[in-house]
């Protein structure tokens, strides 16, 4: 059975992934870049190249979701996925159900702060990453031999965080990314707990392996570790074909600083609900 960890893109995901895969797939609670494969994306095109279907619309893929999630469950195993896909129906094909999954965490950001960091990632100046938060029919997708194989349902950012937070269909731990970054001992315990309730097991919370983890997975270290060796999930940037750096500001990222006023009122009034909503005063 499938627990997702689930997010918007930039918003702290590769983050809880680094650590839970660090916590549970090792002894020593040490970190490495190899541990993300423990954790693995969905969508994803390499579970849709199997089917004899030409998928011609960026949509296609949709009809597969759960038997793919099926055959990914077939052990009958506890396991992760990473998704950035809202928690959706498209063409009448519901993005996952109770026969697959147990729950998910969801990890939630300030917008404010999403915003740079989309911007970084895709390349895109702010008032493009905004449009492209906004946007209700946004998706992500991946082209392979003409077939659409890779296709997330993103959606407005409202619309994406709403999908997650307010289902009704399986348990959701919602934890946001400032506790992560300033409590973080106090916040991944809640996720240990979360996931010792959520699945039953007699597992015990080792609370030096959790202190080694947090240390391993800082911020400072990933971003070593990507100069270093690079990382995979980088992506290029079209016009300058290098690439982006995925660690880039960390706790320097602060929207009080890097975005003009203009900017920073639309966006108080765009999202004031959530802000109020979710303490991000």
């Amino acid at each position: 059975m499938i627990i997702w960890l689930a997010s918007y893109p930039k918003s702290g995901n590769t983050w809880l992934r680094s650590l839970i895969s660090t916590y549970f797939y090792t002894k020593d609670g040490k970190f490495n870049f190899q541990l993300l494969d423990k954790i693995d994306q969905f969508p994803n095109t390499k579970y849709f190249e199997k089917f004899d279907d030409p998928f011609l619309k960026p949509e296609s893929s949709s009809k597969y979701w759960l038997e793919v999630q099926s055959e990914i469950n077939k052990d009958k195993k506890i396991k992760f996925l990473k998704t950035h896909s809202a928690l959706c129906t498209i063409d009448k094909n519901i993005f996952t159900d109770t026969k697959n999954s147990l729950g998910a965490i969801y990890i939630l950001r300030d917008p404010r702060n999403v915003i740079t960091s989309i911007s970084n990632h895709y390349g895109k100046n702010i008032e493009e990453s905004l449009n492209f938060m906004k946007d209700e029919k946004r998706v992500l997708l991946n082209k392979k031999d003409n077939r659409y194989l890779g296709f997330i349902a993103l959606f407005s950012w409202i619309t994406h965080q709403k999908s997650w937070i307010e289902n009704k269909t399986f348990p959701t731990l919602v934890i946001r990314y400032e506790d992560l970054e300033n409590r973080t001992f106090e916040t991944f315990k809640k996720v240990f707990l979360f996931i010792k309730n959520l699945t039953n097991q007699k597992i015990f919370f080792d609370r030096e392996k959790a202190k080694k983890t947090i240390v391993s997975c800082n911020f400072e270290n990933m971003k070593k570790l990507e100069n270093e060796m690079g990382f995979p999930e980088s992506v290029i940037d079209k016009r300058s074909k290098q690439k982006i750096n995925f660690f880039n500001l960390g706790k320097e990222n602060n929207f009080n600083k890097l975005l003009d006023k203009k900017i920073l009122d639309e966006m108080n009034i765009i999202f004031q609900d959530q802000l109020r909503k979710f303490n991000y005063d």
